[in-house]
């Protein structure tokens, strides 16, 4: 055969003057493209549906469209950073520089050159789907770059326009160009495509399967010969495919341990379901087994065919480990016997899970493990290249991470689009969902209008919800459905909340009989009551539990009680977050271990745990005795989910038999007198730290006030009352007069959270395109916002070398990182000798997971402000 201009071009190059023909990449991420747009494949029906198009027509257009994914490395810029592969190659010529990324480049020289080829009646229906697959390395290409044309020399633009026609002259006769697609519809579904067009270029570069190859053959014959007879191994070693799903039968399916169902379980197994993607808003006491009504309502979408898969999404690391370990041992219920599905646990220091890890080995170790029907807590499968990075582990059939993972889909960041790919056919699970500041808030009700639009299911858990933040949830999903049902109304509890786009339905639950009960609360109005309270409670052999605000105020009780001559230092904790990840792993366990479900009398006796909101949410962690600083109404709610969680006898054993046996809850609440408001120093005078944390020191007032009304509250009777109370628009009139100035000026502040997170997020109407976010490749989008944090990586010196300060095997550079408050670095590396700079820059330069941090080494008066007990205190208290 002739040689083609367009076989003089690399598009894959490897060690020792190896390459890959560039038309051939291209084929192969095209076949890729082929095997995941099956017509058969619900992944490829859905998006059909969405662009009211045929799914035959739509996999051939798009996979024409993948065929030119990569034609910007026709630049001779980009051929030039491999000089000298081969002479059948072309030649390296030097003035042109490389100044703009391949991606782009292809965009522009398709709008401003090949899309001419192909009549100017089709450009601008051609251009969106060519920006979509242009945007293979994660983000929409550039749209416009005067400087682009001097990436190419003629003949490369030759080489383009001949690949090109021979292209077209193959393949399209089976997909003419779009005509009639309604261009909303596109931009809608241009996410997904997107999503898959990254997929395809990742998979179509496995060249363990797909072998570079650099001789010249007719397309049709690569086509035939190697690029579909790859494709599906790629596939394969992916472990990309939906596993079937197991038909729904009862709970125990999944909860062996489940004898007798709560009402919300009950629920959740027989209530029927609605048309289409759905929405649960599931609101109920906390040990009514939300999660586990949660992952039943999963099942059975999943049975029922809306959704293949499942991402439980979490508020922090802590939360999504201890959920990963309890899905483990139950997912695989919800496929068929013959499937190994995925489980990967989806944050930024998932590698740091001994159990992620174990599945990981597990994975490599067993492909091809078979599970029986009654195997339900078979280890996890885990597919090591779903589990190779965050970007990917959404794509997995059963996701466990924390919320920011599936909120970064909607935040301009590079690969946002997989992300969504990944969410698109799965049920959406968020715990917690009342656990999030106005910024994050904002950001997850945008992620439910578009994970609505991809056609995917969401449920949602809280015991303490705002009304107002329910109808603002409903809403934004019922908007992603093009739905105009009505707003929730109902004010039961506990609350049942389910949408689609063509009903509306609110149920009232019962609650379980074993968790009706009366939490007495007692303000204590100073330090020393809550000391003698604890002095007190731990002769007696109880477990006890402080939970303070801040930090530092963490560290001042921990440090006063360890002062003490009765205080027994084994059994004295402190929990907060600014620990080296290597000793707040540690620490989380032993906390588990003292104070979890499984824990008995002689573990528990007389132990006393000083911690931060870290043990606020999801951990089942129980308390006899809990004090508490003075917190928002439905955060104190969540705190006493902590105290007398499990049945336990009156020596602290846990039983089945009656009713809980200790002596009635209690909180304690440290705060000041709601009725003595004199001015604005009212909480600051009392509790500076908390009002640092908690700014609505309104909402604090009128907390106390509906806690201590009664002298107490009733769960489940007045939980709505509690929340309403604090949160109802009409409460704000009851704030006193000195502290609506600095409501105001929360509320002030709130509102510029939520603004901030309006701004942030994508435009979803306009599409996949440089149009719809700010997407400047040195742009960090947050999912959270807060004060100014560092990540440092803690060293120690040995032999007058930094060495990390976890001692271990694997990862102990991130297992040495904590994260500190801005100015406690900014004054600790003021005493860095500098003699220590040089050694630092320079093992950051060495070490790869370095980068994103600072060093600083424990020595010359550094080293007293951090140890494995207390954490980092840069202020120690006198």
């Amino acid at each position: 055969m002739d040689k083609a201009p367009y076989y003089q071009y690399w598009g894959k190059a490897g060690e020792e003057a190896t390459y890959h023909l560039l038309p051939y990449h291209c084929l192969d991420v095209a076949a890729v493209g082929w095997v995941l747009m099956h017509p058969k494949q619900p992944f490829c029906r859905r998006l059909a549906r969405a662009l009211k198009t045929d799914p035959i027509w739509l996999r051939h257009w798009f996979v024409f469209c993948l065929m030119l994914h990569d034609i910007g490395k026709f630049a001779r810029a980009f051929q030039n950073l491999v000089p000298d592969l081969s002479p059948d190659l072309v030649p390296y010529r030097g003035r042109c520089a490389y100044l703009l990324r391949h991606d782009s480049l292809g965009y522009l020289l398709w709008k401003n050159r090949l899309a001419k080829l192909m009549g100017d009646g089709r450009r601008l229906s051609i251009a969106p789907w060519m920006e979509v697959v242009h945007g293979h390395h994660g983000q929409p290409p550039l749209g416009t770059s005067k400087g682009f044309v001097s990436h190419f020399l003629e003949e490369d633009l030759s080489a383009a326009d001949a690949y090109l026609h021979a292209v077209t002259a193959w393949w399209q006769p089976n997909a003419e160009p779009p005509e009639s697609i309604d261009k909303q519809r596109l931009r809608t579904a241009s996410w997904q495509l997107a999503g898959l067009a990254i997929l395809a270029d990742w998979l179509g570069s496995n060249q363990s399967i797909f072998h570079y190859c650099n001789e010249p053959m007719a397309l049709a014959d690569y086509w035939e010969r190697i690029a579909l007879e790859s494709a599906p191994l790629a596939l394969d070693l992916a472990r990309w495919g939906h596993a079937d799903i197991a038909p729904f039968n009862d709970i125990r399916q999944q909860f062996l341990f489940i004898q007798q169902p709560t009402p919300l379980q009950k629920y959740a197994a027989g209530q029927s379901l609605l048309t289409g993607p759905q929405l649960f808003i599931l609101e109920d006491i906390t040990g009514a087994g939300k999660t586990e009504a949660a992952m039943v309502l999963a099942h059975r979408l999943m049975a029922a065919g809306q959704a293949r898969g499942l991402y439980v999404a979490l508020p922090t690391m802590a939360t999504a480990n201890a959920m990963y370990g309890r899905l483990a041992k139950s997912y695989r219920a919800l496929f068929g016997n013959a499937a190994a599905p995925s489980l990967v646990l989806a944050h930024g220091a998932s590698k740091l899970s001994d159990d992620f890890v174990e599945t990981i080995a597990f994975a490599q170790q067993n492909p091809d493990q078979n599970y029986q029907s009654d195997d339900v807590s078979a280890t996890a499968y885990c597919n090591s290249w779903l589990a190779d990075n965050r970007k990917k582990a959404l794509l997995a059939d059963v996701g466990v991470g924390t919320v920011d993972q599936a909120l970064l889909g909607v935040l301009p960041a590079r690969h946002q689009s997989l992300r969504l790919l990944g969410l698109a056919d799965k049920v959406l699970l968020v715990d917690e969902v009342h656990a999030y500041d106005p910024y994050m808030r904002t950001l997850l009700i945008t992620l439910l209008e578009m994970h609505a639009r991809q056609g995917g299911s969401a449920i949602l858990l809280s015991a303490t919800l705002p009304q107002v933040f329910r109808k603002e949830l409903a809403s934004s999903f019922a908007k992603g459905l093009g739905s105009d049902t009505q707003a929730p109304k109902q004010n039961d509890y506990p609350l049942v909340t389910h949408l689609s786009a063509s009903a509306m339905q609110e149920q009232a639950i019962d609650a379980s009989p074993e968790l009706y009960r009366r939490i007495e609360v007692v303000r204590l109005d100073t330090e020393t009551a809550a000391y003698e309270t604890i002095q007190q409670s731990a002769a007696q052999g109880q477990a006890v539990c402080w939970i303070r605000n801040t930090v530092g105020d963490a560290w001042a009780a921990y440090a006063h009680l360890a002062a003490q001559s009765w205080c027994d230092d084994n059994k004295l904790t402190l929990f907060h977050s600014r620990f080296a990840m290597l000793d707040r792993q540690h620490i989380e366990t032993d906390v588990l271990s003292r104070f979890g479900k499984a824990s008995n009398s002689k573990q528990r006796a007389g132990q006393i745990l000083i911690a931060t909101q870290v043990v606020e949410q999801s951990l089942d962690l129980d308390f006899d005795v809990m004090i508490s600083d003075l917190a928002p109404v439905d955060l104190l709610i969540q705190r006493t989910g902590r105290l007398h969680r499990h049945r336990r006898d009156v020596n602290g054993n846990i039983t089945d038999q009656g009713a809980d046996q200790r002596p009635p809850p209690r909180l304690r609440l440290l705060a000041p007198d709601p009725e003595n408001v004199a001015d604005e120093q009212w909480l600051e005078g009392f509790l500076p730290g908390t009002q640092a944390v908690y700014q609505n020191v309104g909402q604090l007032w009128l907390s106390l006030k509906v806690l201590l009304k009664h002298s107490g509250f009733r769960m489940p009777e007045d939980a709505r009352r509690l929340i309403e109370g604090v949160y109802n628009e009409e409460a704000e009139g009851l704030i006193p007069e000195a502290l609506q100035e600095l409501t105001w000026q929360a509320q002030g502040t709130g509102h510029s959270q939520e603004g901030m997170g309006k701004f942030n997020c994508l435009k979803l109407d306009k599409g996949y395109t440089r149009m719809s976010g700010d997407w400047d490749e040195e742009v960090h989008i947050p999912t959270r916002i807060g004060d100014e944090s560092i990540t440092v990586a803690l060293a120690t010196v040995a032999d007058d070398e930094l060495q990390p300060y976890a001692d271990t095997d694997q990862h102990a550079w991130v297992l040495s990182q904590i994260t500190l408050p801005k100015y406690d670095w900014e004054q600790a590396q003021r005493r860095i000798d500098p003699c220590w700079r040089p050694a630092i820059e320079k093992l950051k330069s060495d070490e790869p997971g370095l980068r994103w941090c600072e060093v600083l080494p424990l020595i010359d008066g550094i080293e007293h402000h951090y140890d494995s007990v207390g954490g980092w205190n840069y202020r120690p208290p006198d």
